[in-house]
């Protein structure tokens, strides 16, 4: 199921709280429907995450995330952690895809990877215009739809996977079920219960 894979690597509770960039909110944090795993949820979180990634660089974007978060009844530690995927490691690269994005768009002559990393700094991003900024609206929206719509999508197959692992669990492999299934059907059914009898 997805929230074994989502407890296991999300942040705990008490280092969310401590963060001091959403100090501001308060006893807002303290919400049960911000720590809930669910289709919903866990959706928004992603979507909430991988959009304010592109805003003002950290610790805003975490604010940010938190205040969204908050507003939508968003899975907060999920929304607040992807905001981490944009760092003073990655920063660079994918600033960079936002402005080569945006000069496309525009049409626009653009600088190469080595002429940009000289430029930018985040001091300097309002001083790159038009194209890192459309860019940055681009992308934070195309990732915000892609973390919605892909999340509910994988939510939903492994509830799906889940049913038909159940529904074969108990079924007597016998020669009219041979016959009956198609080769696929019966590949497939072999192959959940042999995952159903995994430790998990």
């Amino acid at each position: 199921m997805p929230k074994k894979l989502l407890l296991r690597f999300m942040p705990n509770r008490e280092k969310i709280k401590a963060i001091k960039a959403l100090e501001f909110l308060g006893e807002k944090l303290h919400r049960p429907n911000l720590w809930h795993l669910n289709r919903r949820s866990v959706s928004l979180a992603f979507a909430i995450g991988l959009w304010a990634m592109y805003t003002p660089p950290l610790p805003w974007q975490m604010a940010i995330a938190g205040v969204l978060a908050i507003y939508f009844n968003a899975n907060l530690p999920i929304a607040v952690a992807l905001v981490w995927i944009t760092n003073p490691v990655t920063w660079l690269p994918m600033y960079y895809a936002a402005y080569k994005v945006g000069s496309l768009v525009l049409a626009q002559g653009s600088f190469q990877f080595e002429q940009f990393s000289q430029l930018f700094s985040i001091e300097k991003v309002w001083e790159l215009g038009a194209p890192l900024l459309l860019g940055c609206f681009i992308l934070m929206n195309v990732g915000a739809a892609l973390g919605y719509f892909g999340t509910q999508y994988f939510w939903r197959r492994a509830v799906l996977r889940r049913l038909v692992l159940r529904k074969y669990r108990h079924t007597l492999l016998d020669t009219p079920l041979m016959v009956r299934e198609t080769h696929a059907n019966f590949m497939r059914m072999l192959k959940y219960r042999e995952e159903d009898g995994k430790p998990q």
